[in-house]
Parts: C-alpha cells; sequence; structure tokens
C-alpha cells in the first residue's frame, strides 16, 4: 500500500465514521428515547473517529517518507474490517425505524456489538502505531549517531595504526575529522535531548492522562451518589477510647462471621450502648485486615434520622455501589455504560438500574462485606426500612456478601435477623471504665491529685450505666463543675439510672445550663434550638452566620460571631462536632427526641426565630443582584454567605411550623417577597442542585421569573399566600420562566389548602398551560395527590383529556407513576380517553405494561372502551411490551382478555415468543406457547429457551 492509497483509505474510513455519527444523532432526544445501547454506538463512533484523525495527522506530517507509510501496510486488513463494522451499523441506522433501548436488544448484541468492538480494537491498534512509528524514529536518530561513531572510530585506528598524530593529517583529513567530531558531538547532543523531551513528553502525557481519568472516574462516582459516609468513618472511630471495643473483635460470633461466607452477624442493643462507635471499630478491623487483599469488598452504611432526606432506599443502595466501585482498580465496563445511558438525561438513575449493577459489581469480587449502623433509624415512611432488608438480604442470597447490622430492639427489624449470628452490644465495664480514666482530666483538678476519688468515680459510673455507653459521657459531663470531693460523692447518689436515665440526664444538663451567666444561658438554649430543629444537620460556619443575624440589620456584622469553642462549652456536653465534616450535632438521637419533646418546655418560639432569621438574612443587602448569570458567580454566592443556602431552602418549612405568623414576621415576610431581585437570588438558591462534579451551568438550569408568591406557593405557607392575596400585591395568575403558575406548583407540592385557596379567587386558570404543555391537573397527577386531582376535576374548568408536548395526558402520567387510585378517579370521570396515544403511539395502558403496573393494567383493562391490542408507532403491543420486560402477571391478564394477538409482530418482525425466548424468559415461553401461539420462522431466537 503506497502513502496515497493509505490516505485515501483513511479518509474514506473517516467519512464513513462521520456519516453513521450524523445518523446517530438523528435518535438524540427525550430521555424516554435514550438508549444504552444507543449510547455504546455514538461513544464508539467518536473515539473511532478522533484516533483517525489523529493518525491522518501524524501521517499528513511525515507525508513524503514513502518508507515510513509503506511499514504501516500491515493496517491494511484493520481498515477493510472498520469498513465492514462501518457499513453494518450504517446499514441498521439507516434501515431501523426507531432506535431505543426497547428495539435494538437482541440485534444488538448479534450484529452491532461485534462491529463496535471491531472499531475499537482498530482504535488501538491505531494508538499502537502511532506509538511504534515514534519509536522508529528514535531509532533512526540511534542508528545514524552509531554510524557516526563508528566512521570517528575508523579514523582513529587509522591514525593509531599508522603512527600518525591528527596534526600530521592533511589540511582536508583533518577538517573532515572536525566536522565528523562536531557531527557526533551536535547528534549525540540532539539525541540526547530528543529523549530528555520525549520521556518528559510521555510522562506529561502519562500525567494528563492519568489525571482526565481520575477527573471521568471521580466525575461517575458523584454521578452515582455525591453522598459518602467516609467523613462519618473518620469522626467516628477518633471518638473510640484506645482499647474499647476489643470484645466485640475477639468474640467467637465475629471471628465466625468474618471467617465464613454469607454470613449475617445482627447485634442489637439499647439506646446508648455504643452501636455506631463499634460499628467503625469493625470497619476500621475489615479495612486494615484486608487493605492488602484487592479480591475483598467492602462498603458501609451510617443510617441516621437527621439525614433520612438523604437516606431513600434508593439513596443506601447507590451508596454501597458507589464503595464498591471505588473498591476497584479501574471503572467497570457496567458503570461506565450506565453513565453513558444517563449521564446527559439529567435524572436519577433507575432504582433497578441501580440494584442491576450494584449486583453485577459484587461479583467481581470474590468476597463483600456491607456494614450498616442503626438500621432503626432509616427512613420508616414509604416502606423504605423494610425495602432496603428485603434488597440487603436478597443480595446476600444470590452473592457471596457478609452483613453486619445494628439497630435497637425493633420487632420488624429483629424479626428479619431471625436464624442470623447475633450479638448484643452492651456497653462492657472493661469499656466504661477505660473511657472514664480516658477523659478524667476534664474534671476538676483536685479530682486529678486524689487517685481513690478517681477509682470512686469509675465504680460509680460503671455501676450507674448499667450498658449505656452514653451515660458514663453524661455523668462525667455532671460532675465538670463540682467544687470539692464532697460535692462529687453527693453527686453520685443521685445519677440517674434505669429507663429514665436518658431524660434525667438531659433535664440534668439544661438544669445546669439554666445556672450559668444570662449570655451563655442564651447561647446556649439558641445553639441547641437551632440543631434541634434545623431541617438538616449544619456546619459551625452556618450556624455561626444563623447566630449572628441582628432582625433588621441589612448585613452581617462579623463581630457578632460567637466562638465555636464557646458555643460547645456553654452546652453542658449535650452538643459536639465532627472534626471530619465540621458538623455540629447533639451528641445522641435520644438528646435529640429528648428535646422534641420538650421542645416548648424549654424553647417554645424557634421555629418563628428561624424563620425570622432566615427572611433577615435572605433581605441582606448583598443579594440586590438577583439571579447569578453563571455556576462560577453563584458558588461564589455560596462561598461568602455560608447560611444562604439553608436560609434559601429551609425557610418555608419553619414558616409553616411557626406557631404564630406576627405582625413583625408578617412585615418582614412581605417585605422580602415583593422585592423581585432578592426572590431571585432565593429561588436559585433554593432550585440550583448540582448533583454531580460534570454538570455544567446547573445553577442556570431553574425557572427564572419566579414571584413571591411562586416561591410561597411552593414551600406551602398557607397564611403568608392568604397575606400576599389579600394585600393584592401579586399576580396570582403569574407565570415563570418555564411558564408555570403558582397553581402549577401548589399542585405538584400536594399543598390542598392552597390550591383551594387559589382557585377561591377565581383569577386563576385552572387550566393554564406551561411551557410543557403540562396543567395544574398533569402536575398533581404525577405526584400523586389525588386530592388535589379531585379538588381540579370538580371545578369543571378543566380538561381531563389535556396532552402535553409528548403527548401525554393525565391518565398517561398516572398509569406511568403506578398511581391507582388517581387512574381510578380519571376514569370515573367518563371523560377521558382510555386509549389517547403519545407522541410515540403508547396509551396509558401501554406506560402501564411497561412500568410493570399489574394494579393499574387491571383497572383499564376492566374498562371496556381500552383496546388491549393497540399498536405503538412501532407495531408493538402492550402484550410485546410485557413480554420484553417479563411481566408474566401482566401477560396472563392481557392472554385472558382474549382480545390480543399473541402472533403479533413489530417494525422488526419480532413477536411476543420472539422476546421471551431472546430474554430467557422460559415461564413465559411456556405461558404463550400454552395459548397456542405460532412457532414459525418469524419467531427467531425462541428455540433457545425450548
Amino acid at each position: 500500500m503506497d502513502g496515497l492509497s493509505l490516505a485515501a483509505s483513511i479518509i474514506a474510513v473517516i467519512q464513513l465514521a462521520g456519516s453513521c455519527l450524523k445518523l446517530s444523532r438523528r435518535w438524540i432526544g427525550p430521555s424516554e428515547f435514550g438508549s444504552s445501547d444507543l449510547a455504546s454506538i455514538t461513544t464508539a463512533l467518536y473515539e473511532f473517529n478522533g484516533a483517525m484523525k489523529n493518525f491522518q495527522t501524524h501521517l499528513e506530517i511525515h507525508e513524503d517518507d514513502e518508507a515510513r507509510l509503506s511499514s504501516l501496510d500491515y493496517l491494511k486488513p484493520a481498515f477493510e474490517r472498520c469498513k465492514e463494522a462501518l457499513d453494518i451499523i450504517k446499514y441498521f441506522m439507516e434501515h431501523t425505524g426507531f432506535i431505543g433501548k426497547h428495539l435494538i436488544g437482541p440485534k444488538f448484541d448479534r450484529r452491532l456489538k461485534p462491529s463496535l468492538k471491531a472499531l475499537d480494537g482498530a482504535k488501538e491498534l491505531l494508538m499502537l502505531a502511532l506509538h511504534a512509528d515514534q519509536q522508529t524514529i528514535l531509532c533512526g536518530v540511534e542508528r545514524y549517531i552509531r554510524n557516526i561513531a563508528e566512521d570517528l572510530r575508523d579514523i582513529h585506528d587509522v591514525v593509531k595504526n599508522n603512527g600518525t598524530k591528527l596534526d600530521g593529517l592533511s589540511k582536508e583529513q583533518s577538517e573532515h575529522f572536525k566536522q565528523a567530531s562536531g557531527w557526533q558531538e551536535e547528534a549525540t547532543t540532539d539525541l540526547k535531548r530528543l529523549r530528555e523531551d520525549g520521556d518528559s513528553t510521555y510522562q506529561e502525557v502519562k500525567r494528563v492522562r492519568r489525571e482526565q481519568e481520575d477527573c471521568q472516574r471521580q466525575t461517575i462516582l458523584d454521578w452515582i451518589t455525591p453522598i459518602g459516609y467516609a467523613h462519618q468513618q473518620s469522626d467516628f472511630i477518633a471518638r473510640r477510647q484506645a482499647g474499647t471495643g476489643q470484645w466485640l473483635l475477639d468474640s467467637t460470633e465475629y471471628q465466625t462471621w468474618v471467617e465464613t461466607d454469607k454470613q449475617t452477624l445482627f447485634c442489637p442493643g439499647i439506646p446508648g450502648a455504643g452501636k455506631t462507635i463499634l460499628t467503625s471499630i469493625v470497619v476500621e478491623d475489615l479495612t486494615t485486615r484486608f487493605q492488602n487483599d484487592k479480591s475483598i469488598g467492602i462498603a458501609y452504611l451510617y443510617c441516621n434520622f437527621r439525614r433520612q432526606h438523604e437516606q431513600k432506599v434508593g439513596d443506601l443502595v447507590a451508596s454501597l455501589l458507589k464503595q464498591l466501585t471505588q473498591g476497584r482498580s479501574s471503572l467497570p465496563n457496567t458503570i461506565k455504560s450506565l453513565y453513558d445511558s444517563y449521564k446527559d438525561r439529567q435524572t436519577r438513575l433507575p432504582f433497578d438500574d441501580i440494584l442491576r449493577a450494584l449486583q453485577s459489581i459484587v461479583t467481581m469480587y470474590s468476597r463483600v462485606f456491607i456494614v450498616i449502623d442503626a438500621l432503626d433509624e432509616c427512613q420508616v415512611s414509604h416502606s423504605c426500612q423494610k425495602a432496603f432488608l428485603s434488597e440487603l438480604l436478597s443480595l446476600q442470597a444470590k452473592c457471596q456478601v457478609n452483613l453486619f447490622a445494628t439497630s435497637r430492639f425493633i420487632p420488624e427489624i429483629t424479626g428479619k435477623f431471625q436464624g442470623s449470628i447475633s450479638l448484643e452490644i452492651r456497653a462492657s465495664e472493661h469499656d466504661v471504665r477505660r473511657y472514664v480514666d480516658g477523659h478524667m482530666s476534664h474534671l476538676p483538678s483536685f479530682v486529678e491529685r486524689n487517685p481513690d476519688l478517681q477509682e470512686e468515680i469509675k465504680t460509680e459510673i460503671v455501676k450507674a450505666v448499667d450498658g449505656m455507653f452514653l451515660l458514663a459521657q453524661l455523668h462525667l459531663d455532671s460532675l465538670v463543675g463540682k467544687r470539692s470531693p464532697k460535692a462529687v460523692r453527693a453527686a453520685f447518689k443521685i445519677l440517674p439510672s434505669g429507663s429514665n436515665a436518658y431524660d434525667s440526664a438531659y433535664k440534668d444538663a439544661m438544669i445546669r445550663i439554666e445556672g450559668q451567666a444570662a449570655d451563655q444561658e442564651e447561647l446556649a438554649k439558641e445553639v441547641l434550638s437551632w440543631i434541634t430543629c434545623a431541617k438538616r444537620p449544619l456546619t459551625t460556619l452556618e450556624l455561626q452566620h444563623a447566630l449572628a443575624v441582628e432582625v433588621g440589620e441589612s448585613e452581617l456584622d462579623e463581630g457578632n460571631f460567637s466562638e465555636v469553642e464557646d458555643m460547645v462549652s456553654v452546652c453542658a456536653g449535650l452538643v459536639t462536632i465532627d472534626e471530619e465534616s465540621n458538623i455540629i450535632r447533639l451528641v445522641h438521637y435520644t438528646t435529640q427526641e429528648y428535646f422534641e419533646r420538650t421542645q416548648s418546655d424549654w424553647f417554645p418560639d424557634v421555629e418563628t426565630n428561624i424563620t425570622i432569621t432566615c427572611i433577615n438574612y435572605l433581605s441582606f443587602n448583598v443579594f440586590e443582584r438577583g439571579f447569578c448569570q453563571t455556576d462560577d458567580e453563584f458558588e461564589k454566592r455560596l462561598q461568602s454567605n455560608p447560611f444562604f443556602e439553608y436560609a434559601a431552602r429551609c425557610w418555608g418549612y419553619h414558616a409553616r411550623k411557626a406557631s404564630t405568623l406576627s405582625q413583625a414576621l408578617s412585615q418582614a415576610v412581605v417585605s422580602f417577597l415583593v422585592s423581585e431581585a432578592k426572590v431571585d437570588a432565593s429561588s436559585q438558591g433554593l432550585l440550583a442542585i448540582k448533583q454531580h462534579s460534570s454538570h455544567l451551568n446547573y445553577s442556570q438550569k431553574v425557572p427564572r421569573w419566579m414571584t413571591g408568591l411562586h416561591l410561597t406557593v411552593y414551600f406551602g405557607v398557607e397564611p403568608v399566600v392568604k397575606l400576599l392575596l389579600d394585600i393584592s400585591k401579586v399576580d396570582a395568575n403569574s407565570k415563570d420562566y418555564d411558564g408555570r403558575t403558582p397553581l402549577s406548583w401548589a399542585a405538584e407540592n400536594g399543598h390542598e389548602a392552597i390550591v383551594k385557596l387559589l382557585l377561591d379567587t377565581g383569577k386563576v386558570d385552572a387550566e393554564s398551560k406551561d411551557n410543557y404543555g403540562r396543567t395544574p391537573l398533569s402536575w398533581a397527577t404525577t405526584s400523586g395527590h389525588g386530592a388535589i386531582v379531585k379538588l381540579l376535576l370538580d371545578t369543571g374548568k378543566v380538561d381531563a383529556n389535556s396532552k402535553d408536548v409528548l403527548g401525554w395526558t393525565p391518565l398517561s402520567w398516572a398509569a406511568e407513576s403506578g398511581h391507582e387510585a388517581i387512574t381510578k378517579l380519571l376514569l370515573d370521570t367518563s371523560k377521558v380517553d382510555a386509549n389517547s396515544k403519545d407522541n410515540i403511539g403508547w396509551t396509558p395502558l401501554s406506560r402501564a405494561v411497561r412500568a410493570g403496573h399489574e394494579a393499574i393494567v387491571k383497572l383499564l383493562l376492566d374498562t371496556s372502551k381500552v383496546n388491549a391490542d393497540s399498536k405503538d408507532n412501532y407495531s408493538r403491543t402492550p402484550l410485546l411490551w410485557a413480554t420484553k420486560s417479563g411481566h408474566g402477571a401482566i401477560i396472563k391478564l392481557l392472554l385472558d382478555t382474549g382480545k390480543v394477538d399473541a402472533n403479533s409482530k413489530d417494525d422488526l418482525g419480532w413477536t411476543p415468543l420472539s422476546w421471551a425466548a431472546e430474554s430467557g424468559y422460559e415461564a413465559i415461553v411456556k405461558l404463550l406457547l400454552k395459548k397456542g401461539v405460532e412457532v414459525g420462522k418469524e419467531n427467531r431466537g425462541e428455540e433457545i429457551a425450548l
């Protein structure tokens, strides 16, 4: 192959790859058209095309070197295979009516995957060829220098053998010798420089590539979930008193669990027994024990009642997936494929995909240890706790998973671990004595000088705590202010113990707080009230800013900051700081429970006070600039105003819980809400969420033009909504940048009273459509707010069949989302078209079938008006979708109607039997055959299952 034919061949392949890329871009559309298969095709084409263009550039640089071009003749077969692979991809794209995750299927596996594999192989070959060609250039330079060196040695030999001195050579010989020596010196210098530059370039390329790979790796890990538990592990293990917890590690139960596959060790314990610290000891032991064994996977979770908003079942499983993915030396292809499929959709990774990926990652390890602390603090609502436990145990049944879990004695949890290895956690006497001994220095100096008194303290505290480690800390703190040995011994007699010990200890601590100087008491109660009632954990800096706010002032005075050490010291041991995360929190969840029960006694007006503080902060002059125009500007705002994010996202929740809407608070809220610039700033702070590190322009992907009414409706603060409507300072029908009205937001967020309030004004358009064609009824249906759906339908002013830009009706959304009661409510109106088709021809029945909502499928089929055999734009029936998705119960429901064609073919000629056989659904194949489906040539792949 000469240089010209090689270049021509490369150009032809690049043009063909470009054509395929153009075709692939035709299919990029809404998320429902997305496809992991399509992402694989597009990614492979981009990477291959880039490699080809790099190689073409390299050849153009050396286009005059025929020898080098000829040496690359061995690439000819590879280019031919690339042409064949690209021809297959192009043909498939040109002759397939729809490319999506539901259509490519087996064809992708049979035809396209080998083609993409060929392109990937060719890409690697091109990179090797480039590297080899560069090495050839270096070798040529080396040969040239060696030849010069040999010529010089020959001249030296002649001089030596003839006994001739250099200055005895002829003038011409001397000049040649000097010239050759100069050449050698220059060439040697050039080679050295070339080698140094080459090595430097190679190292720089390696560094940049490593940084890019690390960046991409972290981006993907953050995309799985931004939530991690490493900070908690560091904080908890740092609190361990040296030598404590060894009894657990030495126990027969623990050793059996570590050494035996697929074992569960369940460690229940009473509140304050030290379960969390012991869990951190287990995590540390596992990571130390297996630190050099990369075939062992370790993942852990710390459930926390204060973090339930980020600890739903999907979040918890995603965190396990992230940690086990981190444990691999390189990112598994499973994770890369998921990322490629979903990265541009701006949607969360579906739970089913998380589960499948987790199971796939687990199988890459020889053994996996999963450690879960405080299962009892896992979110109970929406069956989160039950679902999470079920998934954990299911994973263990399928894979080599060892499970360690702690919990309080909750019957619903303990019942799940019947038959497992169990070991109750109680604070041992040894551990309590070590803890008290290690903290004796916190007591008055007279205690340090009295060994006998120290021993008495240890003995009395051990006796009082009765297995509750937390009590040891609380009792020790209660002795800090004592003035004499007699006072200490007197305190022994009243140390609380038993079931009411915590309440007594906390009440005693509050009495000590109230005995401080007035300013200290005030600071302590403010700190405790904020930590108790905050909607999420606060950092020390956030709390400093909150406490420094002066009502009525237009900016923050940093001279009003309280020192962090003072914030902790005045709270009588009830507050602690996690050093890694810098979170300031109560010492235990029993402390939280105590203050929640006694809030009206210790800080009755806390919700009102927090609301005023948040509103005042959001009203600062610094936010008069309004909406930040870039991510960088927005990030700087967050950094410069640490309390801004919390205030923007939580003020409304506190306002809803405020006992009274005082005149001062009303005026402050209204003044803030009628300021367009400050509302713009606040709405951006509320809705801009950076989901993962590659989420560019995230601060701009929020609706602008939100009014104060939009903002108040979003949170559902009914008294403020009423106030704004009464003073007639707002347009009840105003639209934000996305075309959404306050009614739309109220309907989506489930604020029934506000929906009624807005409708009663007679000034709102109940059928108003946003930029996506969605009405308030559509949003209420999607979110499952049945009472609001009924409220809107009862107005008689909404179109129950209204379609959005995708052609979806409220019934489509109800069927897709699995809201059975709302589906029935809509059908009962007799005003909905149950056969309405969206833009791709899917009916509500198609959507319910595809999502696997059996109850809704039955509801729809019971409606005589539903066409059970309706075909979408690609000739797919609900039965075909049910078969492809493996929903056996739904398949039976459809077949039992007697109104579906079990032999129906889609645009690719595939029947339900084809898909069932190809997917390996043996039970479904048998069900279809029992119903008498035809087995013919068109049923490709059925022999696989048979």
